[in-house]
């Protein structure tokens, strides 16, 4: 199935569910690595996570990562077992 490219504003977070797969450690350690582009270089990631309504994707800054979650802007946080990939 064919990830959705939306607006980060359009991320209705009440619609992100789990995705089938845990991310690999191989995800987790570019997780880290889009915060310090984000944070440090401006720099843009495109995230996919699963939704109740199919794969979506979105290209934004990330500005921090918890244990749990990814923070964007305007106070938007995705868990991070509902992602699927990370590209930058």
């Amino acid at each position: 199935m064919i990830a959705e490219l939306i607006e980060k504003e359009e991320i209705d977070v009440s619609k992100i569910i789990p995705a089938e797969t845990h991310l690999s450690e191989e995800l987790n350690t570019r997780l880290a690595s889009t915060a310090r582009l984000g944070n440090e270089f401006k720099g843009k990631a495109t995230i996919t996570f699963n939704t109740t309504e199919g794969p979506k994707k979105v290209s934004t800054t990330v500005w921090s990562v918890t244990e749990k979650y990814i923070q964007l802007k305007n106070n938007i946080h995705i868990p991070i077992k509902c992602i699927i990939d990370i590209e930058f």
